[in-house]
């Protein structure tokens, strides 16, 4: 019975982002969903994405969070539209709980939204959004063990970014286990190491940012 009941949420799920998909793509808008622990360093990444992109690609976020509006805030300061989605308490975004969100933008003036999920490594790589593709944001703080025990989000995401390099001399992270490990996971994934701290890594990041939101406006399939 609890089989029956997870795949009618899901279902519904699914119905929902097909048409938060559709919705977009009549827009030409590209969207991605931004995936990780809390702490990982997803808001710092956005943040540094947005002053890169300022003036090239018009973008929009939509923050995930259990409580408060601390990131939206910080969003907000980088001059970019902002819609706060607070579960209180849920440990995922749907594609409900998006599809508001999308009201709330002007979706004749953008390229790209990003939605940045519930910090969390589990449940948000379940449940669809209507989004082109997802990533997912490790930091190397949190371990090169994660991918192994945490291989849906992995399998799940066309991008896999490897944030705090800065820190690699202080931990005991091992790039070359993690690369390997996220790769049998998925081949072909983009596999980033960066630091949006330092910046260091950064234009890989934003050339594959770049092609994605290329790839959508002449109707192509960018890597996923």
């Amino acid at each position: 019975m609890k089989v029956l009941v997870k795949a009618d949420i899901l279902g519904r799920n699914e119905n929902a982002a097909a048409e938060n998909a559709a919705l977009l793509a009549r827009h030409g808008i590209y969207v991605l969903n931004l995936l990780g622990s809390p702490g990982a360093g997803k808001t710092t990444l956005l943040e540094r994405t947005l002053a890169a992109l300022s003036g090239e690609l018009r973008i929009a976020v939509v923050e995930g969070d259990l409580f408060t509006d601390k990131d939206a805030a910080r969003i907000e300061r980088c001059g970019a539209p902002v819609v706060q989605i607070n579960t209180s308490g849920g440990c995922h975004l749907d594609a409900a709980m998006v599809a508001a969100a999308f009201a709330q933008l002007d979706l004749t003036a953008l390229d790209l939204i990003v939605i940045e999920n519930v910090g969390n490594l589990v449940c948000p790589a379940e449940f669809a959004l209507g989004e082109d593709a997802k990533a997912v944001v490790l930091s190397v703080t949190e371990g090169d063990d994660k991918p192994l025990k945490y291989p849906l989000i992995f399998k799940e995401s066309a991008a896999a970014l490897l944030n705090k390099c800065d820190l690699l001399p202080y931990t005991d992270f091992d790039m070359a286990a993690a690369r390997r490990d996220i790769a049998a996971l998925h081949p072909g994934i983009a596999v980033l190491p960066v630091s949006a701290r330092t910046e260091d890594g950064m234009a890989q990041w934003l050339a594959w940012l770049r092609a994605a939101v290329a790839a959508k406006r002449k109707g192509g399939a960018h890597e996923r």
